[in-house]
């Protein structure tokens, strides 16, 4: 008998026959695998080929260990017989990087990854601080302007626009909203102009390094007790940077964390109002950790709200969840929910 879903016949005399047929390895090895993976892969196939596959999977009953592993050494085997070209891999990165992060984050990421890459101003820019990035490229035609805009972090950029003359600001932003993909010819020519004027005016204070909020990171990563050793010093010598530094080591982010009782604690004595405009601000998955504290009929609700909410400023949303953030500290100081890692860093 003949076809890829026939069990095959042995290479030798020696070779024991193999216990599943094609078909039925791939079923096993995609089983093996993550549903999102798996889920990728059948994607690609075409009707036949998932069918074939789909009923293989569903017909295979209890696989033992002697035939995961023969479906996982013909998988090996295939991989074997394959080669990656080198040639373009540069070329192949960043065009799944651009599917994935957009073309601005990928050219950021490439320079970052790209083994010969070299340093790019464009890089150096994202250092500077705006007062000082605003002289650099002030007289420079909005097109330009728009597309750096574009490559720095949002608040950065929007500090370097309300910085702008106001005849020049609406030409800007209408630029960064119709200017769509930006060709590595343009990122080039941007990096050589900053270069320029880098290179002329560059001095000791153009760059801002750290800040209390680069502190709480720095805090927040290291491993142990260092809140706890760290912050009482600190605050002998200077208890405004204390506080400031305090203030950015609870960010929002960490209560997404929070089990759906510490969650539930922490929702009673938030304001709904303040509730509706901070989840405004956020995407469904990351909604869900606070509709999974909630009662049904209180979580639909909610949504409701969300979704005759009008369109809120970026700041708006920043506020409201500061005031969630503050309350889920005062609870945190009063030892009823634990915020951050679970090695006591924030208790």
């Amino acid at each position: 008998m003949t076809g890829a879903d026939e069990i095959e016949q042995p290479a030798d005399a020696q070779a024991p026959a193999p216990l599943l047929n094609r078909i039925d390895r791939a079923a096993v090895f995609l089983m093996l695998l993550g549903d999102e993976e798996a889920a990728n892969l059948l994607a690609r196939l075409g009707p036949n080929e998932l069918e074939r596959l789909g009923s293989a999977m569903v017909a295979l009953g209890e696989v033992d260990q002697p035939g995961i592993a023969e479906a996982l050494q013909d998988f090996v085997s295939e991989a074997d017989r394959e080669v990656l070209p080198a040639k373009d891999r540069s070329v192949q990165v960043r065009s799944l990087l651009e599917r994935s992060l957009g073309s601005t984050k990928a050219e950021s990421m490439m320079q970052r990854i790209e083994p010969e890459a070299r340093p790019r101003s464009i890089e150096m820019a994202r250092w500077l601080a705006p007062n000082v990035l605003l002289k650099l490229v002030e007289d420079e035609h909005p097109q330009v302007i728009a597309a750096l805009l574009l490559m720095l972090d949002p608040e950065p950029a929007a500090e370097v626009l309300s910085a702008l003359p106001e005849d020049k600001q609406a030409n800007v932003v209408t630029r960064v909203a119709k200017i769509g993909p930006i060709s590595s010819q343009a990122i080039a020519m941007i990096d050589s102009l900053l270069s320029q004027r880098i290179g002329a005016s560059f001095g000791s204070s153009a760059l801002v390094l750290g800040g209390p909020r680069e502190a709480a990171n720095l805090i927040n990563l290291a491993e142990g007790e260092l809140a706890r050793t760290v912050l009482p010093t600190i605050a002998q010598l200077d208890p405004a940077l204390a506080e400031a530094i305090e203030e950015e080591m609870f960010t929002f982010e960490m209560l997404l964390e929070l089990d759906p009782q510490a969650m539930g604690r922490l929702l009673r004595d938030v304001e709904n109002e303040a509730l509706v405009d901070a989840l405004k601000g956020l995407k469904d998955e990351q909604r869900a950790p606070f509709f999974a504290a909630m009662s049904s009929r209180a979580a639909d609700g909610i949504r409701d709200e969300i979704e005759l909410r009008g369109r809120l400023a970026r700041s708006e949303v920043q506020v409201a969840q500061r005031k969630i953030v503050e309350v889920a500290r005062s609870l945190a100081d009063q030892g009823e929910i634990v915020i951050g890692s679970d090695d006591g860093e924030f208790v």
